[in-house]
């Protein structure tokens, strides 16, 4: 995009503070080539608050305006997500599930996006225990407040679940009618299977997360960290995970640089590295 199609000037100073700014506040590294990106998602910021220019907005920002930073980061993180996205994980998940069946199961969802995930997490925990009342505790996190509201609604267009057995659909799903009509909404009893909170991975403490957990997904989140702020996160995940605790990660995501704390066993899933390992094998 060009500078005179822009309604805003913004200039590759700008969008560096901007950079800046976010790996500051969030641990996200912005690659170069989404200063597009950037200012087209801030460019409404700045109509929203009535400035003219990108050094206003950002300077407002750095006045510690906590509301406006919570946007800030809404603004400027990516939220892709499907159910059941990265099938296989799901496959090993309900075999660990069954394997841990004499006690209550603790899992922590950091990325919960929309919702998709962790309600993925509560139906494959129901089809494993085959009951809507499985013994498990699903905590759902993420650092964008907005995802998390439409994630606790649990309703979603029937676009969004059409490629879900309907088998599934009908069992886990109550499909609206009326003015709800092309819509589907989750059964309230997998709504009562997850709590919601916001978790910035950056931040020091995480008080909602309770270990030790058993399952932690942190997929397709590591791959907006650098290196070092990887290592300083994963560091912070050991001591919450379980004997038999396991990290999912994402299909692009892989931890070699964290081997003192993490051990692969293949397909994107860890075990501790202090841990002999006792978990399902990854085919």
């Amino acid at each position: 995009m060009n500078q005179r199609d822009r309604e805003f000037h913004f200039t590759a100073a700008d969008f560096e503070r901007v950079r800046k700014l976010i790996y500051q506040h969030a641990g996200i590294s912005l690659a170069p080539i989404k200063q597009d990106m950037v200012y087209s998602r801030l460019a409404r910021r700045l109509r929203a608050l009535g400035y003219s220019t990108f050094e206003q907005y950002l300077a407002h920002l750095e006045s510690n305006d906590e509301a406006e930073w919570e946007t800030f980061v809404n603004s400027l993180t990516t939220n892709l997500t499907s159910f059941f996205r990265e099938s296989h994980h799901f496959e090993l998940l309900q075999k660990q599930l069954i394997g841990l069946a004499h006690r209550p199961i603790k899992i922590w969802c950091s990325a919960a996006s929309t919702g998709e995930e962790p309600y993925t997490l509560a139906i494959t925990a129901c089809e494993a225990f085959d009951t809507l009342t499985p013994p498990v505790q699903i905590h759902a996190s993420d650092i964008d407040t907005n995802v998390i509201k439409t994630a606790e609604r649990g309703v979603y267009p029937m676009e969004r679940v059409e490629r879900l057995d309907p088998g599934r659909l009908r069992k886990f799903f109550l499909k609206g009618a009326g003015a709800q009509a092309g819509y589907v909404r989750i059964r309230p009893e997998l709504q009562k299977l997850i709590t919601y909170s916001r978790v910035n991975l950056l931040d020091a403490v995480w008080p909602s997360v309770k270990g030790p957990l058993d399952v932690l997904f942190c997929r397709n989140v590591m791959i907006y960290f650098d290196k070092p702020t990887q290592y300083q996160i994963l560091k912070k995940f050991v001591p919450l995970l379980g004997p038999d605790g396991l990290l999912y990660a994402g299909h692009s995501e892989s931890f070699l640089h964290a081997a003192d704390l993490f051990h692969s066993l293949g397909r994107t899933v860890y075990e501790r590295a202090d841990r002999r390992s006792r978990a399902p094998k990854v085919t």
